[in-house]
């Protein structure tokens, strides 16, 4: 970063001392010519654009992987809790019902949890269960590997989507397309002429709306889960929707182990 900044202020020391002492010779006596302010700005105005188309197919890419990785963890869970129908009775109860504790927790929490870019230790809780129901069934078993396999899929899902809950555009560039967008917009009002400018002034503000709500809408798709274009759980709401009808036919409710947030219940509490 020192190398970057020092040769970009040799760079701007040499120019400056070059159109001091070089340009009156090259010039001759007339040294009248030269860039005004509007030949400045069209150069950072393309940079501004440039970067902001750059922001935003960054941020949509994070928004895009977000929700993909949503949907991976859904279906790997809905797969375990079909697969979990062949293993023995005992266990067959104990991994549905924590499939469905597992998407509950998601939901209530982790999934709100995940706006200030954190995580929860509710889904965990069922996630251990889960290998520790897979101890006891052994390696044996015929279900063992799709068990295996879809809790595998299930926790690659989790990670992805747990990456994606923080900005993937750091801060600090944020802040300088901030500064960059408006010495922008003043560059381009020192251009506008000062007697009959409604249109040209009509045509900035425009301007510095659509790159405001540039700037705002990439802030936003950057954080895929706690901006006003969210991610939301659908695909894991419709899973947990599925397991407790499924678990509901064939057990009564108090049998599942946790409350409706997807908490665990004290050992001996019902309904």
């Amino acid at each position: 970063m020192t190398i970057t900044v020092l040769v970009a202020f040799l760079a701007l020391a040499a120019g400056l001392a070059a159109n001091r002492f070089l340009r009156p010779g090259l010039m001759g006596g007339d040294d009248a010519e030269g860039m005004g302010v509007r030949d400045l700005i069209g150069p950072l105005m393309t940079l501004t654009i440039l970067i902001l188309a750059f922001m935003l197919v960054t941020a949509s890419s994070s928004n895009g992987r977000a929700d993909d990785a949503a949907r991976a963890e859904a279906h790997a869970l809905d797969h375990l809790a079909e697969v979990a129908d062949y293993a023995p009775p005992a266990l067959r109860e104990r991994l549905r019902g924590d499939a469905v504790c597992y998407a509950r927790a998601v939901e209530h929490k982790e999934w709100p949890a995940m706006a200030g870019g954190k995580g929860s230790p509710a889904p965990s809780v069922w996630s251990r269960d889960f290998r520790a129901s897979f101890k006891e069934l052994g390696t044996d078993s015929p279900t063992f590997g799709m068990l295996v396999a879809a809790d595998d899929q299930r926790s690659l899902g989790r990670q992805a989507r747990m990456a994606e809950s923080t900005p993937t555009i750091p801060g600090l560039i944020y802040w300088f397309m901030l500064v960059n967008l408006a010495v922008t917009v003043v560059g381009l009002a020192l251009c506008l002429p000062r007697k009959g400018n409604r249109g040209p002034l009509a045509a900035l503000v425009v301007v510095t709306v659509l790159l405001t709500a540039t700037l705002l809408i990439i802030r936003d798709v950057d954080r895929p889960f706690g901006g006003v274009i969210v991610v939301e759980p659908v695909q894991m709401t419709e899973v947990r929707k599925e397991s407790v009808r499924d678990f509901l036919a064939d057990y009564p409710a108090d049998r599942l182990p946790c409350d409706e947030q997807g908490l665990a219940r004290p050992p001996g509490s019902g309904s």
